[in-house]
């Protein structure tokens, strides 16, 4: 089973909740798909023993093949490559921006004179390793890069689906987060009942309905705020599946790099409960969906 912990906004803990998870439940996989600011690591401390360089494929021109004709740079959708026609007895040119190919392969694939080869280019790297009985891999983004969903679909390279699998996802709901929540099985949203914590609540709520991901809520900090996220969860039928309190200790904790299930029995009994939760709300789902189809 994957379970993909995700929100639709930073900070509302979603890395806590996963590391928690993941901790309380040990013989998993932790993959940290937060690629721009991985930090799961700083509280698991795995010992990382491989590390993978991730590349993407970008166009190289052939100056000796090139007529210039510009057709690569009609084909490109992402504005990755200018072409400068000859003229007055100049030699054209052409320009390739890295940053902003999408290595779709369009342009390699049509170019009327093959004067296109493809060459790697590294974007970031993959790192895995231990913590335990947890094996724990994550990406790690070259600063100035701007696409982070190469390197996460790398990263989960990694889903051994034989095993339970988290996913620490980013945070927002653009195509980072799409990227991470494509396959998983069950979706966790962290969540604050703040107006800002509702509304970027919705906005994850439409991306999972629409990817027809099944997911419940946890409520961090539940004890502030107002009752609008819980009114919206009711409303819709979403599940909340814990609650937690603001709590300095927690806070504390976490400045130091520990996750509170390692020092609070009473914590780490409601997290397996929440993977309890996770599992059942995930069956009755299925069954719903099973009773759909069969009328």
């Amino acid at each position: 089973m994957v379970i993909a912990v995700a929100s639709g906004k930073g900070g509302t803990g979603k890395t806590t909740v996963a590391v928690s998870l993941a901790r309380v439940l040990g013989d998993v996989h932790l993959l940290d798909c937060d690629v721009e600011e991985p930090n799961a690591h700083l509280f698991l401390k795995p010992e990382l023993t491989e590390k993978i360089p991730a590349r993407v494929m970008v166009p190289e021109i052939i100056e000796e093949k090139c007529t210039y004709c510009g057709k690569c740079a009609e084909v490109c959708a992402f504005n990755a490559i200018a072409v400068i026609p000859p003229r007055a007895g100049l030699k054209g040119g052409v320009l390739v921006f890295p940053n902003l190919c999408h290595s779709c392969g369009a342009c390699y694939l049509l170019c009327p004179e093959g004067a296109i080869r493809e060459v790697p280019r590294e974007i970031g790297v993959v790192e895995a390793g231990w913590a335990g009985a947890i094996r724990f891999v994550h990406g790690r983004l070259h600063v100035g890069e701007a696409m982070s969903p190469p390197l996460i679909r790398q990263v989960k390279k990694h889903i051994d689906r034989t095993r339970t699998t988290l996913i620490d996802a980013p945070p927002g709901t653009s195509c980072p987060v799409i990227n991470a929540l494509d396959g998983s099985d069950y979706c966790l949203l962290v969540t604050e009942p703040t107006p800002f914590g509702l509304n970027d609540l919705i906005l994850a709520v439409e991306v999972l309905r629409v990817m027809g991901i099944p997911h419940g809520l946890v409520i961090n900090r539940c004890d502030i705020g107002d009752d609008g996220v819980e009114s919206y969860a009711k409303a819709n039928g979403i599940p909340v599946l814990m609650r937690i309190p603001f709590d300095r200790t927690i806070a504390e904790l976490y400045s130091r790099g520990l996750s509170v299930v390692e020092t609070d029995g009473e914590y780490a009994e409601k997290f397996r409960g929440l993977y309890e939760a996770i599992r059942n709300h995930y069956e009755a789902d299925r069954g719903d969906q099973r009773q759909r189809r069969h009328g």
